[in-house]
């Protein structure tokens, strides 16, 4: 699975997630205006705020090519904790 498709799934708008460039679902690496939203999203699932760390540090790098793999990477371990599935129910 692609990362951005990967956020997309994560933030509920799978179904409109194409492989295109410049859909806006396909954006979450370039666009600070599509990751924030992520992040926030991030900061309301998991069970304590050690799962935060990695995110809080990429923020403060200013990059959003770190921001963006952190995300990854935490939506990632989200999925193996099946803390995503617990939000949606």
């Amino acid at each position: 699975m692609k990362k951005n498709e990967l956020i997309a799934e994560f933030m509920g708008v799978g179904k409109h997630y194409e492989a295109q460039s410049s859909n806006q679902f396909n954006q979450y690496h370039t666009s600070w205006d599509r990751l924030m939203p992520v992040v926030k999203k991030c900061f309301c699932t998991g069970d304590n705020t050690f799962e935060w760390d990695a995110i809080m540090d990429a923020i403060c790098t200013c990059d959003i090519k770190i921001v963006h793999s952190v995300v990854v990477e935490f939506i990632k371990d989200c999925e193996k904790k099946s803390l995503i599935d617990s939000l949606d129910s």
